[in-house]
């Protein structure tokens, strides 16, 4: 939702009723994850995707007639060879699609959601998708407070709440998205209810320490895969905004202690690109002891070797030696900083999705592995 919300809050501000399409589950190769969505106005304008163009046709029609019926649904699309070539997903992938009709009576809280995105506030949204209770039924859960139910007016409906929260504001510190099920009670791994549990975590941080020309492409690349980036540099000649416009900040400082004051969670990616002793060893040793998603720093094999030693003289120990990858990027032969940028970021999806990084013309089975 995040990809339309520009769009759609205009739609909602207007008072206009439109139908939101979210991809809810997906089985094989499917084309878009869970989360991916679509929007259909009254006056049939579409902003979005839940399948890369696959099932647009057949999920636009159902969509404007879920806003006619005011009723949401939940559609699988792909589940024989039939059906997938019927709608387009020649992929063989299945999808399960929620259809909602989204305006002011239907979602109160949608105005508070997209404060909440906009702002860059942590907010998750829990819907209904399958069981006893109403489909679409709705809850909005933030890291402090809660709003709406998933089962408004039933026996159960705090118990199952209650766990629905804890389990959002898990997600949300994780940035995760997706379907989860329950019994009626809020029992966990029983399949009388599922719920899907959309997050909307503040973009992940790409830390980025150099100001030279390879942390330039870095921070254009890290900002067109949503990370929030920071270019940090003691040097003030250099650390500039003028040269990073991309970045989300430029900061002066010592990489080190900047990284001491920085919240560092298990989302963050830091690439070192100093390739100066004085200033990536201090940093390492402290990025080594955060628990960063990711920790590169660049330079050749030799300088690698160098760089081991030193840390493993301020005492850096082999476990936590294990977790820099360096020299950074996967092997695509790179030369220049925009190329080097490409590696870099392909070694971040590698890892985020557990891809094997060879070509797909070399790889058997799923292309879109289980994440």
């Amino acid at each position: 939702m995040r990809d339309v919300l520009d769009t759609i809050a205009k739609w909602y501000d207007s008072g206009e009723t439109f139908g939101l399409a979210t991809v809810v589950d997906t089985f094989r190769s499917a084309p878009r994850p869970p989360g991916a969505a679509m929007a259909v106005s009254l006056d049939g304008e579409v902003v979005g995707s839940v399948s890369g163009g696959c099932v647009e046709g057949a999920v636009y029609e159902l969509a404007q007639s879920v806003v006619e019926s005011g009723e949401p649904v939940v559609h699988r699309y792909g589940v024989t060879d039939d059906d997938a070539f019927a709608v387009g997903l020649t992929c063989g992938g299945i999808l399960d699609i929620l259809v909602e009709p989204i305006g002011p009576a239907t979602f109160p809280q949608f105005a508070a959601v997209a404060d909440s995105m906009n702002r860059g506030e942590a907010v998750a949204v829990a819907t209904v998708t399958a069981g006893p209770g109403a489909v679409g039924a709705r809850r909005v859960i933030w890291p402090d407070r809660a709003s709406g139910s998933l089962a408004p007016g039933l026996p159960y409906a705090d118990r199952l709440d209650a766990a629905v929260d804890d389990d959002a504001r898990g997600m949300l510190a994780q940035g995760l998205t997706g379907q989860r099920h329950y019994g009626r009670q809020g029992e966990r791994r029983l399949d009388e209810l599922a719920v899907f549990v959309h997050s909307f975590a503040p973009p992940p941080r790409l830390l980025v320490f150099g100001a030279i020309d390879f942390a330039a492409a870095v921070a254009r690349v890290g900002k067109f895969l949503g990370y929030h980036v920071t270019v940090c540099d003691a040097r003030p000649v250099f650390a500039t905004p003028k040269r990073f416009p991309e970045a989300d900040e430029v900061v002066v400082k010592w990489p080190h202690r900047f990284l001491e004051e920085v919240d560092v969670d298990e989302r963050t990616v830091i690439c070192v690109l100093t390739h100066d002793p004085k200033f990536d060893v201090p940093l390492l040793e402290v990025a080594l002891r955060t628990p960063a998603a990711y920790i590169g720093a660049m330079g050749s094999r030799r300088t690698h070797d160098d760089r081991v030693s030193r840390l493993r003289e301020v005492g850096v120990t082999e476990a936590e030696l294990a977790r820099l990858r360096s020299p950074i990027g996967l092997d695509l032969g790179a030369r220049t900083p925009e190329e080097t940028a490409v590696a870099i970021a392909a070694e971040l999806i590698q890892l985020r999705w557990g891809g094997s990084g060879s070509p797909l013309t070399d790889t058997s089975g799923r292309i879109h592995g289980e994440t």
